[in-house]
């Protein structure tokens, strides 16, 4: 019967997460357009902040229950959610929208949202080099992100688009109360669909490394998944992309911030691979763009093949299986 529950739980949580990202990125396109801001800058902050609002509510809690209730392997779930969700929307996502249809990269995305990434998760490396990320690394983490929030904030001021025909555009009055209601669909439905696939995880019997870099790390990224997939459908592109770079950016800076000034964390020594893979995998998708500044669906093809491939890694990698 619990099975029965937590699988009815796992599909109305997608039903609000579809619907949810529908209302969002119409909501947020036509904001962007009536308030002159490009859609890249829109996805890179609202729409990935609203969409990594899941991740931050399983990390920020698992750190809280590492610190103060001493639940064992808490923060391998935390820094596993992390790692793992980014990989998701970097791979898995990117993959699935390239698939859907080529996605053009613009020359912003090459020279400012890829390397901010890429060098994120640089520094992220000697952090955890020696199995511990302390308050004054999460502080260093938490400075930068409103540094890159103030500098996209600049840009959007510095860079204003000629708002299109007003008669096209949906009202401030409907678009912003469909952002919300479309949020608040996105967070709930993530969080039934986290809660019911963890259930369903524990009750198999599987590690909580593995789960955070699984099932946590797939259920918290479907904001992002399903917000692109819809926004590559309808043409917005660089909604698309700017919600994956800006999600891993948050998720980095923001969430592992946040959660490592509230709660010290230890981290498991195989993060450093996972984190050295995700270093890879960004640094190839910036190659992609590169490449006739479009993404097509062969790079597609490869990039969602590369984490079918991760997963099995990590599944065996957990079950000591090499």
């Amino acid at each position: 019967m619990t099975y029965f529950l937590l699988v009815g739980g796992l599909v109305i949580g997608f039903a609000l997460l579809v619907k949810g990202a529908d209302f969002f990125v119409d909501g947020a396109a036509s904001l962007a357009r009536k308030l002159g801001i490009s859609a890249a800058i829109v996805g890179l902050t609202i729409v990935a902040m609203g969409t990594s609002a899941p991740e931050a509510a399983v990390s920020i809690t698992a750190g809280v229950q590492a610190k103060f209730f001493g639940v064992a392997g808490a923060s391998d779930m935390a820094v596993g959610n992390i790692l793992g969700s980014n990989l998701f929307n970097l791979l898995f996502i990117l993959g699935i929208c390239m698939m859907i249809k080529p996605i053009p990269t613009s020359i912003g995305s090459l020279k400012r949202d890829f390397p901010w990434a890429i060098c994120t998760t640089i520094l992220f490396i000697p952090m955890i080099m020696d199995g511990k990320l302390t308050v004054l690394e999460g502080t260093i983490l938490l400075s930068l992100f409103i540094g890159y929030i103030g500098w996209m904030v600049y840009q959007s001021i510095k860079n204003r688009v000629k708002a299109e025909d007003e008669t096209k555009l949906m009202p401030l009055s409907k678009s912003i109360p469909l952002l919300i209601l479309g949020l608040a669909m996105i967070i709930i439905g993530g969080q039934f669909v986290v809660n019911c696939a963890t259930g369903i995880a524990e009750n198999l019997g599987m590690d909580s490394t593995l789960i955070g870099l699984t099932i946590c790390a797939i259920g918290t990224s479907l904001p992002e998944l399903v917000t692109s997939v819809v926004a590559a459908r309808k043409g917005e592109s660089e909604l698309a992309v700017g919600n994956v770079i800006g999600s891993n950016i948050f998720n980095l800076l923001f969430i592992l911030g946040t959660t490592v000034i509230i709660s010290p964390i230890s981290v498991n020594a195989d993060m450093m691979i996972d984190t050295i893979i995700l270093l890879i995998a960004t640094a190839a998708m910036m190659l992609f763009s590169f490449t006739g500044r479009r993404c097509n669906r062969v790079e597609g093809a490869i990039t969602f093949a590369a984490y079918l491939g991760y997963t099995a890694y990590i599944i065996c990698r957990a079950y000591e299986i090499i």
